[in-house]
Parts: C-alpha cells; sequence; structure tokens
C-alpha cells in the first residue's frame, strides 16, 4: 500500500475494514462484460458482505440481489435495489419474512422444502398474491471444499432432494396461490475447480428433462454461486477467472428457448476488496512460540476460527527481517487464532497489519462477543 494511505491508517482507530473501490468496481464490471456475453442475469448474494457503500455501488452497476432474510430484504430495498430483481432464499423463511417479501411482491422465493411451499402458498393467499417460486433442488453433487460450506449433497439441509421431485410437482399442482417459474441449485462456496459447475450443469440437463416429460414450461433457471477466490494471492489475482466460469454453463448446459439463466455470486464479487486492519498489542515470547498479540480478534473476523480458513497477513509497518509467529487475537477463547507459524516481518507493538481477502464474509459476520465494539469501515 502506498505511504500515504499507511500513514492514514496509523491515524484511525482500529480494529477496522478497509475497502478498496477500485478493485470492487473493476470486479463487477468483468463479471458484468462475461454474464452479459450470454444474457445471463446476475443477483449479489448480500450475505457476503451487506455494507451500504457496497450495495450502493453493486446496485449502480444493474445488479439483482440474492437475499436470505428479511433483514436483507430489507437492506435490498433501503439500497435502492428493484424489488423485480430480488430472490429469496433459504431453508427457515419465517412468517414476517415470507410477508415482507410479499408485500414488496419480489421477483422469486427459492423453496427448499414442502411445509415451507405449504406455508408460502398460504400467506399468498391471504394477501391476495400470487407467490412465484423456484424449486432448490439438491443436486447431489460432492464438492471438495471445506465440510461447513457445501451445500449440494443429499446429507445437507439445504434444497429437496431429487427423489422428493415428483412428490413437490404433484403439490404445487394442488396450490393456487403459487406459480411454479424455474429451479434453483446451489452446490457449495469456494470452489475454484470447475469441474463441479460442469456436473452440476449436466445434473441440470436430465432434472430439466423431468419437467419436460411433464409439460411443465421452466422459464428460469437459476445456478446459485459458489466461485471462489485466491486467497494465497490476492493482489495478482484479484478478479476471479469469470469468463471460464460463465463459459461452463454456456457450453454444458443446454438451455431451452427463451429461458432466462440466473447466478447468485457473493465472494466472488467482494472477497478481494477488503482487507481487515489490526493493531499489534503486543509480541509475547512463549517457551516454544512467539505470538502476536492483534487488536482485531474472531469478532472481527471470524472465518478462521470457523472454517480454519487460510487469508494472507502482512505487516506494514515494519522493515527488519522476518519472523515465526502464531498471529492471535485478545478474545478469551483458544480458536480466537488467524494463523499458525506465519512468517511475517520482524513484529514489534505498535505496528499495522493487514488480513487481506476479508471483504466477504468478514464484516457482515463481526460480532459483540466480550462485548466488544463493531468495527468502522472506510474506502478509498
Amino acid at each position: 500500500m502506498k505511504d500515504f494511505r499507511i500513514k492514514k491508517m496509523l491515524e484511525l482507530q482500529t480494529p477496522y475494514y478497509i475497502y478498496n473501490m477500485k478493485v470492487l468496481k473493476e470486479t463487477l464490471q468483468t463479471v458484468a462484460i462475461e454474464a452479459n456475453k450470454y444474457g445471463y442475469y446476475v443477483h449479489y448474494a448480500i450475505k457476503a458482505n451487506a455494507n451500504i457503500q457496497i450495495l450502493s455501488i453493486v446496485q449502480e452497476m444493474g445488479f439483482g440481489v440474492d437475499c436470505v432474510s428479511g433483514g436483507e430484504i430489507s437492506a435490498a430495498i433501503d439500497a435502492g435495489f428493484s424489488a423485480e430483481k430480488i430472490v429469496f432464499a433459504g431453508v427457515g423463511k419465517a412468517d414476517w419474512e415470507i410477508n415482507l417479501a410479499l408485500e414488496h411482491d419480489i421477483f422469486c422465493f427459492n423453496v427448499e422444502s414442502i411445509p415451507e411451499l405449504k406455508v408460502i402458498n398460504y400467506l399468498a393467499h391471504l394477501n391476495g398474491k400470487i407467490a412465484k417460486i423456484a424449486i432448490r433442488v439438491n443436486p447431489e453433487i460432492n464438492v471438495y471444499t471445506h465440510h461447513h460450506i457445501t451445500t449440494g449433497r443429499k446429507e445437507n439441509k439445504f434444497g429437496i432432494n431429487l427423489d422428493q421431485l415428483d412428490d413437490v410437482i404433484d403439490i404445487i399442482f394442488m396450490l393456487s396461490s403459487v406459480q411454479l417459474v424455474g429451479l434453483h441449485f446451489h452446490i457449495g462456496s469456494q470452489i475454484t475447480d470447475m469441474v463441479p459447475f460442469k456436473l452440476l450443469c449436466k445434473q441440470a440437463n436430465e432434472i430439466q428433462k423431468k419437467f419436460i416429460r411433464r409439460n411443465i414450461d421452466l422459464k428460469h433457471i437459476n445456478f446459485g454461486g459458489g466461485l471462489g477466490i485466491n486467497y494465497e494471492n490476492p493482489d495478482e489475482f484479484s478478479i476471479p477467472n469469470f469468463q471460464e466460469y460463465f463459459d461452463v454453463f454456456n457450453t454444458y448446459f443446454f438451455a431451452l428457448n427463451n429461458q432466462k439463466i440466473h447466478f447468485e455470486l457473493g465472494r466472488s464479487i467482494v472477497g478481494q476488496c477488503g482487507s481487515l486492519i489490526s493493531k499489534v498489542l503486543y509480541v509475547k515470547e512463549g517457551s516454544v512460540k512467539k505470538f502476536v498479540i492483534l487488536d482485531a480478534g474472531f469478532t472481527e473476523l471470524i472465518r478462521p476460527a470457523f472454517y480454519e480458513a487460510y487469508h494472507v497477513i502482512e505487516n506494514l509497518t515494519s522493515n527488519e527481517f522476518a519472523d515465526v509467529y502464531d498471529i492471535v487475537g485478545p478474545i478469551c477463547e483458544s480458536s480466537d487464532c488467524f494463523a499458525k507459524q506465519r512468517i511475517l516481518k520482524k513484529t514489534h507493538r505498535g505496528d499495522i497489519v493487514a488480513i487481506r481477502s476479508a471483504g466477504a464474509y468478514g464484516e457482515v459476520m463481526s460480532s459483540q462477543y466480550n462485548c466488544r465494539r463493531l468495527p468502522k469501515s472506510y474506502f478509498f
């Protein structure tokens, strides 16, 4: 980072998030260019980062939004997203959240169970509405990512299993206040190998045949998201390979005439634009390890504790020779550790440290455990 930025960062109260808006805008422009080649529709997955400044820029680019709670629907509306571009997913939609979505006439509910389908139909009837729905199908594809972020296997809580599809279709035919408009898939997160997406396309082709045989016209197919980012080399690979990603779906999924294809991208859009900035409180030398103790903890960035996630960590203020440290936070939990046996420039109390690739599932997952203050955010 430039020297003047370092000077400015030293003046700010740590810990805080800092966002590179140039990276964000270039990423959004790349997504738009590559998706537009095939006429694809992209909904930003708001769960990745709900910062209002981020949402405003995504909205200005003309993207839709993928929501998983009533609060996210409200945040999307407040940020200026059109309700016609809002999709609402999630296995546990509360009645008030469904009513809120019906009130705004959102584009589509991604339905994940038979009980949910019946509740949406009932509430839509009470509101005098017809709820547009897509069936979230569990394609039963194994993705080799962290087990906490797989979503497309038979044992996952998400989606409707393949052996339940006929029953769901039969029930939809009996309901008067829902309209089936499409299918929804999502197989997991932080996927960097294109093979699972190819398998998803092939499975979707087979699933679609079932609906064709029953003379059901599916106008929309939503493939979710899941494209990963490069956590090891954030500067060299600041923008994921969206060209290859969208090309997979264009090549391997056989869309019907006039069928609209949707995606719900989150991490791949905002992951690389954000960093968590922290100050070194102490350097503690134990009998077997050296610890860098930061003023940021898993209350600011829970991913390493939650997913055993890797982030590049940089000492921005030291130019001395490197040393090996465990980098930890101040929270009274042993899991409050960002990295073990990591090489850093020789580190001292008061140094400023950047934890990179923290734009997704960072600030949005912050908590006030230990009665800590939520981090502020700054933009450059």
